[in-house]
C-alpha cells in the first residue's frame, strides 16, 4: 500500500533509530510528524537539507512536530553523521525500504550518467492522528524547509 493524501499512513512498520529502539510511524501519536526521506549521508545536499531541518527544530517543536530523517544508511553511518552535524533529531535506518516502498520514493536515478536506483529527496507531512497532509516529492533543497514548516503551522 502506498500513502495517499489525507489517508492514514502505516503504523506497523517498524526500523531502526538513532533512539536506539526500533519505531513505527504509530509510536508518535498526538505529534505531527516531518518525515524527510534523503538519498545518502555526509553527500553535499543530504547535509545542507539536514542542517537546515536542524536550524528550524525549535521551531517544528514548538509548532508540535517531530522531524525525522530516513534513509538507507546504517544506523552507525547516521550516528556519526548526526554527531558531526549536531542533529538534535533520530535519523530512521530503512535498510530493507520498507518504509520507502509505503511512500513510494525509492526511483531511477542519473548519476554519472548511468541509472541507479535510489531515494528520491521527498518529505511528508503527518498530522496527530497518523494521517498524510502534505507532501513533497523531488524536493529542491533551499527553501524547501521554510515551506515543510508554514504547512505544519498551517495545519
Amino acid at each position: 500500500m502506498t500513502v495517499a493524501i489525507d489517508q492514514p499512513v502505516p503504523t506497523d512498520i517498524r526500523v531502526a533509530s538513532t533512539s536506539g529502539d526500533s519505531v513505527g510511524l504509530g509510536d508518535f501519536s498526538g505529534t505531527r510528524i516531518v518525515l524527510y526521506f534523503y538519498p545518502k549521508d555526509a553527500t553535499p545536499g543530504c547535509t545542507s537539507e539536514s542542517r537546515d531541518f536542524a536550524a528550524s527544530q525549535s521551531e517544528f517543536t514548538a509548532a508540535n512536530a517531530l522531524i525525522l530523517g530516513v534513509s538507507r544508511d546504517s544506523i552507525a553511518s547516521h550516528e556519526k553523521f548526526r554527531a558531526k552535524e549536531g542533529l538534535g533529531f533520530d535519523l530512521l535506518s530503512d535498510a530493507d525500504e520498507l518504509l520507502c516502498a509505503a511512500f513510494d520514493v525509492i526511483k531511477m536515478k542519473n548519476m554519472y550518467g548511468k541509472q541507479v536506483r535510489g531515494i528520491e529527496r521527498s518529505t511528508f507531512l503527518i498530522d496527530e492522528r497518523g494521517v498524510l497532509r502534505r507532501e513533497w516529492r523531488k524536493v529542491k533543497v533551499p527553501g524547501h524547509v521554510d515551506d515543510v514548516l508554514a504547512a505544519v503551522r498551517a495545519l
